[in-house]
C-alpha cells in the first residue's frame, strides 16, 4: 500500500523479515502482512544482508526458531535502533527471546511475540507500527552530527517527538550519509576529531548536491573567534548546547516556519 506524506512523497509499507527458517508459520506471517498491503522482503539473518536492505525499510521482524542469530547481528540491530530509529519486533520461543534481550534491552524493542504466535495479533501490531512510521516520515528530516554519543541521544530525545532525526558521529560519516539521503536541516557540532564542524560545512558548501542544505551549529564553543570563523560560512544559526532544550526546539521550529 502506498500513502503520500505532506511533501507529496510516496510512503510504501515495507518490512524486512529476517529468518533462517521457512515453513508454515513464516508463510502465514507473510500472507497476513501482504493482505494488509505490506511488501515483505525476506532475508537470512546476517549483518551484511540486513544492513543492505535498511535503506528500503527501517521496520524489521526477526523470526527465530532455536537458532542463535549471533552477538554481531544483535549488536548491529541494537545500535541501529539507537542510531537510526529502526523498529525491531522479535518472534521466537522463550529461550530465543531471552538470548535477544541479553544484548538488546526489551524496552527498546517494538514488540516481542512468543511462539506459537497469534497471527492476527501480529498483524494488528504491525498496522500500529506502520501508522506511526508514516507519521514519522511526514516530519521534517534533521541530521545531527556530533562525536559525543551521549549528546547525540540527548538531542534525538529532544527533537524526535517533532522531527525525523538521524545521527552520525563524525564529519565524514555525515558526508557519506548525505550521498544517499536527503535532509531538511543539519545540526552540526563545532569541535570534532579529524574533520571539524567548520571543515564539514565548507565541504558541504563546495558540492552542488549539498550546498543548499541548511546548517545550524549546535555546539559548546562560544568564544568570539570561533563564532566569527563560522559566520563567514553563513550557517542558518549558531546555537549553544547550554541553551534549554525548549529554546533549541523553538529556534528550529521558527526556522522551518520562516521557510513555509
Amino acid at each position: 500500500m502506498v500513502d503520500m506524506n505532506t511533501d507529496g512523497e510516496k510512503y510504501i509499507k515495507k518490512i524486512i523479515l529476517a529468518s533462517d527458517v521457512k515453513g508454515f508459520m513464516v508463510n502465514s506471517i507473510i500472507s497476513e502482512l501482504e493482505s494488509d498491503g505490506v511488501e515483505v522482503v525476506t532475508v537470512p539473518v546476517g549483518v551484511t544482508v540486513i544492513s543492505r536492505h535498511l535503506k528500503e525499510s527501517g521496520i524489521i521482524l526477526l523470526y527465530l526458531d532455536g537458532t542463535d542469530p549471533g552477538d554481531d547481528v544483535l549488536t548491529f540491530l541494537r545500535d541501529s535502533i539507537n542510531e537510526k530509529n529502526i523498529s525491531l519486533t522479535v518472534v521466537g520461543r522463550g529461550d530465543d527471546i531471552t538470548g535477544v534481550e541479553k544484548v538488546i534491552p526489551g524496552s527498546i524493542l517494538s514488540g516481542v511475540f512468543e511462539r506459537p504466535v497469534n497471527i492476527s495479533e501480529l498483524g494488528s501490531h504491525f498496522r500500529g507500527i506502520f501508522e506511526k512510521d508514516a507519521e514519522r516520515h511526514a516530519k521534517k528530516k534533521i541530521l545531527v552530527v556530533d562525536d559525543d554519543g551521549v549528546m547525540l541521544r540527548r538531542i534525538r530525545d529532544w527533537l524526535s517527538p517533532h522531527y525525523q532525526v538521524f545521527m552520525v558521529n563524525s564529519g565524514m560519516n555525515a558526508i557519506t550519509f548525505l550521498v544517499k539521503n536527503k535532509v531538511d536541516l543539519i545540526l552540526l557540532d563545532y569541535e570534532m576529531p579529524v574533520t571539524s564542524g567548520p571543515q564539514v560545512l565548507s565541504m558541504l558548501r563546495s558540492e552542488p548536491e549539498t550546498m543548499n542544505i541548511p546548517v545550524m551549529f549546535l555546539t559548546a564553543k562560544d568564544d568570539k573567534e570561533s563564532v566569527i570563523k563560522v559566520l563567514s560560512l553563513k550557517p542558518e544559526n549558531y546555537l549553544l548546547k547550554t541553551l534549554p532544550p525548549e529554546r533549541i526546539l523553538s529556534e528550529i521550529d521558527e526556522f522551518f516556519k520562516s521557510r513555509e
